[in-house]
């Protein structure tokens, strides 16, 4: 197939790769990318292109935004609109929209008789050796016609069908608050075992390797923290400052409207508010490290 991929970031570029890797023609757009990334160095099937007035010209059967949620999608929607985006053509939002946003989008791109779909996309930097996990949202009709997409980006067994327009937002927006409990629950039990006054000087690094071998708490955020604590243990040079995506709030506020309650989350995003007033603590800095490791986000250094 031929898929426009717009966005070249962190998770762009390992998008792009699957595609390519499974033999589908992709046209990357990226102002901020100005030669092909090392990891697509070797695809003859990657086109770069400079504007994306030249995707309208294109026969394609999807055009992939990997790029921030919010007004950078209105405005490339607006920009191939006015450049005569070709009535029937499909546009999948992969990020992490806004659900609400999302089926605003498509009831206005469906009076322009424009697809839209969106995907909520999980797997991190790991997503381009091993997959993805895809939540997909939209008429089906046009989730069928495009599944050797998502299949050829997807870990196997990775992606499904969710719902209608919205429901694979919505899904990718929960998952995302479920993360922020798991990570303050792994963060808050290493702080322990460090600083507590009855075991001092517990190795971390054989404590989650003993764990990541048959323990009901293995996983591969666990897997990332065997990682950091076989580098360094003390953290000492790193912040305690944990930054966010707006998807954990928007998943608390969806509990607050449906009252069902997601406490482990709210006490979660008090702590993260907390770390960047105070600096945090040694829990913080565990979780700015996993939030590193699986997506590459900032770490503040002290």
């Amino acid at each position: 197939m031929k898929i426009a991929l717009i966005g070249l970031g962190r998770m762009g570029h390992a998008i792009a790769y699957r595609l390519l890797k499974d033999n589908h023609k992709v046209l990357g757009y990226d102002p901020a990318v100005k030669e092909i990334p090392e990891n697509l160095q070797n695809f003859k099937n990657l086109i770069l292109i400079k504007n994306l007035k030249e995707i309208i010209s294109q026969n394609l059967d999807a055009i992939w935004l990997m790029v921030p949620a919010g007004q950078t999608i209105d405005k490339i929607i607006q920009e191939l609109l006015k450049n005569n985006l070709q009535e029937n053509s499909i546009i999948i939002d992969g990020g992490n929209s806004y659900y609400k946003d999302t089926i605003k989008r498509f009831n206005f791109l469906k009076t322009k008789n424009i697809n839209y779909m969106d995907c909520g996309t999980s797997g991190g930097l790991l997503g381009e050796k091993i997959g993805f996990s895809l939540m997909i949202g939209g008429e089906q009709n046009i989730f069928e016609k495009l599944e050797p997409i998502f299949k050829s980006i997807a870990h196997k067994d990775g992606y499904d069908y969710m719902g209608p327009t919205g429901a694979g937002h919505y899904v990718k927006m929960v998952h995302n608050g479920i993360e922020y409990s798991i990570l303050q629950g792994y963060a808050e039990g290493f702080n322990l075992l460090k600083n507590n006054n009855n075991f001092k000087n517990l190795n971390l690094e054989k404590i989650s390797k003993t764990w990541q071998n048959g323990s009901v708490i293995r996983s591969w955020i666990l897997d990332l923290a065997h990682n950091i604590f076989a580098k360094d243990q003390e953290l000492k040079n790193i912040s305690g400052n944990i930054g966010e995506n707006k998807t954990g709030q928007w998943t608390l506020q969806e509990c607050k409207e449906q009252n069902i309650p997601m406490d482990l989350l709210e006490r979660s995003l008090q702590i993260r508010e907390w770390s960047r007033e105070s600096g945090g603590n040694y829990a913080t800095k565990v979780v700015a490290m996993l939030r590193n490791a699986f997506g590459g986000h900032e770490i503040k250094k002290n």
